[in-house]
């Protein structure tokens, strides 16, 4: 895919505060460091792409961002106040949203149960509260809608749509929770280009309504489509920050294929990579 001039790219970098950033976080496992010492932040109404290669400490990165580990060293601050998030729920409540690549859906299931699942809204009082189904299924079918997909029913399995869709299904729910960041890990990486074409539009209607992408990528051509800063993750560090038009697609690929090191292995195989 290559870089899509359709998509809205807002100017939230030179404009509005961080709602979370990430000062010189540090993460230790033992002896191993898989975090050294890095920076990063999201706006609102901008896609900051976080693009690394396996092993580059993105795994670590979102873990850490989203409460599931706690920093060794550094400071995490949620609209301009330190924070220290103890479980992934103190983040989900703060509105830290994370979209994993498994999606965390059961495909029998209809797409208002997994819209909903542990959220359900209920009717009645005490013992006798029980689903509000028509209420789901009513907000389900318009929160879909606004992502552009259209159902074919409220009891549609969610096993039945794309890989795309059911990118969006997970979007759409972290949305119409109140999420004000939105993690998404490698949403594209095992999408055809019709459904890649879809989340990526997806990315763009939220980033339209303020809140604060993080895309996580090892694909340049799809981070392009769509982000507004690109940072490179090397073995746990960053390598830097770079706005939209500030950074060509080449120069990115090499540093997240390690710049100098590539270049040395390529003369070395007399330019065969």
């Amino acid at each position: 895919m290559t870089q899509d001039t359709k998509f809205h790219h807002g100017d939230a970098t030179q404009n509005d505060s961080p709602i979370v950033e990430m000062k010189n976080i540090e993460k230790h496992f033992g002896n191993i460091i898989a975090l050294a010492g890095v920076s990063f932040d999201v706006r609102p109404g901008e896609c900051h792409c976080l693009l690394g290669d396996n092993g580059a400490g993105k795994s670590t990165f979102i873990k850490t961002m989203s409460g599931v580990h706690r920093p060794t060293k550094g400071e995490i601050l949620f609209e301009g106040k330190p924070l220290n998030f103890a479980t992934p729920r103190d983040a989900m409540e703060a509105g830290i949203a994370t979209v994993f690549q498994d999606l965390a859906m059961i495909p029998l299931m209809s797409v208002t149960r997994n819209f909903f699942m542990g959220r359900e809204p209920t009717t009645g009082r005490g013992l006798m509260k029980r689903f509000d189904v028509a209420k789901a299924n009513e907000v389900t079918i318009e929160a879909m809608r606004q992502m552009g997909i259209n159902l074919r029913g409220p009891d549609q399995a969610v096993g039945t749509l794309s890989g795309g869709e059911r990118q969006t299904v997970a979007i759409a729910r972290a949305v119409y929770f109140g999420a004000k960041v939105l993690i998404l890990d490698e949403p594209t990486s095992a999408l055809g280009v019709r459904q890649t074409s879809n989340v990526l539009a997806t990315i763009d209607r939220v980033r339209k309504q303020g809140i604060g992408v993080v895309f996580i990528s090892h694909n340049v051509r799809h981070a392009l489509a769509v982000g507004d800063r690109f940072t490179v993750l090397n073995r746990g560090k960053t390598l830097g920050t770079a706005k939209r038009g500030e950074i060509t697609p080449e120069e990115l690929q090499d540093l997240m294929a390690g710049g100098q090191e590539m270049a040395a292995l390529e003369g070395s195989l007399d330019g065969t990579i």
